[in-house]
């Protein structure tokens, strides 16, 4: 019999260390996603949830470790070139081009991986045109998708707060990631509409075939749609495992959970 062969994990991320002036946000962490999984990143505040995002995405580079995206090395790639490489995200505090509208907003991002040349732009050719209007056709589709089409002149800045959450995943979505990752996506949302988000992320999920890496510290929406949860505490790996164990996990209840969540979250 011929011998098993491994497939590598869409996201691959080994020793991670990442120090600001001899403070260490990352120590050691390592973690994998495959395709079409959530992984949810759990802990206290300055646990280095953002700071993990950030080494992702190459906002920030690391200090040490390695990051695999489909077996290529992204460690040291700028953001642009990891975005148009496959991972896109949203922030905690939106980030959107709020004086853009909402369907420019969508538009900026699907330019990132649409080539334009110098003498089509300025000499508005027929392919510079037809470029144009499959990006406003795929971009009203995107909208489409999270209920925004009947908003897509009106300016960004100015849509409900909701509504700007749902453009933001919109927006990230337009660049054709592989992975994608929420950071706190249901940060100000109150049940109805962390329900709503819930089954938006299932949906864009398996619309768009991704895998998805959600920080959230609502454990009601964490417990009930990550396939597995990463618990950081003080920049360390605490544990990593179903949603099931993690919740009985003692070191995971004393540190973070409490009791309270530990008891609600069943």
């Amino acid at each position: 019999m011929s011998p098993e062969i491994s497939h590598p994990h869409l996201l691959q991320v080994s020793h991670l260390t990442k120090t600001f002036r001899g403070l260490r946000a990352l120590q050691d962490v390592s973690l994998f996603v495959d395709s079409g999984e959530i992984l949810g990143v759990i802990g206290p505040n300055g646990a280095g949830k953002t700071t993990l995002f950030n080494c992702l995405t190459g906002y920030l580079p690391p200090t040490q470790g390695t990051i695999l995206l489909q077996s290529q090395d992204i460690t040291r790639l700028r953001m642009p070139d990891v975005t148009q490489l496959g991972i896109a995200r949203t922030f905690q505090n939106i980030r959107l081009f709020g004086a853009l509208s909402v369907l420019d907003n969508v538009r900026v991002a699907q330019q990132l991986r649409t080539h334009f040349g110098p003498l089509e732009f300025v000499l508005g050719l027929e392919s510079f045109r037809r470029k144009e209007r499959a990006l406003t056709e795929e971009a009203l589709h995107h909208l489409e998708l999270f209920g925004l089409a009947e908003q897509a002149n009106f300016q960004a800045g100015n849509l409900p707060y909701g509504m700007q959450r749902r453009l933001e995943i919109a927006r990230a979505l337009a660049t054709s990631p592989r992975l994608l990752l929420l950071d706190e996506p249901a940060a100000g949302m109150n049940v109805s509409e962390t329900d709503a988000l819930h089954q938006m992320i299932l949906e864009v999920k398996h619309r768009f075939d991704l895998a998805i890496i959600l920080v959230e510290h609502d454990m009601r929406l964490v417990m009930n749609i990550c396939d597995r949860i990463m618990v950081l505490n003080y920049g360390r790996v605490l544990a990593t495992d179903t949603p099931e164990a993690i919740r009985r996990n003692p070191e995971v209840i004393e540190s973070y959970l409490g009791r309270t969540h530990h008891v609600e979250a069943s």
